[in-house]
């Protein structure tokens, strides 16, 4: 039975609030799980200690027998200390799309004329 550490929401409309669970891979989100292992109150300010809570023996114990964390718990683990999580980079997402690469090439090309002309202009 594969296992992940993952959220599952609580709360009431546009008032999230998440429970840190511990389920099987195919049950769904909100739906059927093991052990609650934690929660995450987003509407709390980021520097606020009970914005996440852990139970940081029983997450090791669920690591230990195999659980994987998803993305977003995995970076509370590492706040937390229990778990590490690698930096991700991704310099391609940093780069303009494809039309807009277009249209940069089309100013450069445009200026370069220009400045063709003017020096064309000024030296005759």
């Amino acid at each position: 039975m594969a296992l992940k550490i993952r959220l599952a929401r609580a709360g009431s409309k546009k008032r999230p609030y998440y429970h840190v669970v511990v389920a099987d891979v195919r049950s769904p989100r909100d739906g059927r799980f093991i052990e609650t292992v934690g929660a995450w109150n987003p509407l709390l300010p980021k520097d606020s200690a009970e914005r996440v809570k852990l139970n940081a023996e029983r997450i090791n114990h669920w690591l230990g027998n195999g659980a994987l964390p998803t993305d977003r718990v995995l970076r509370f683990l590492n706040e937390a200390g229990i778990a590490k999580r690698e930096a991700r980079s991704n310099p391609e997402k940093a780069k303009p799309g494809k039309k807009a690469q277009e249209r940069a090439a089309l100013l450069a090309k445009a200026q370069e004329e220009a400045a063709a002309k003017l020096a064309a202009a000024t030296g005759e």
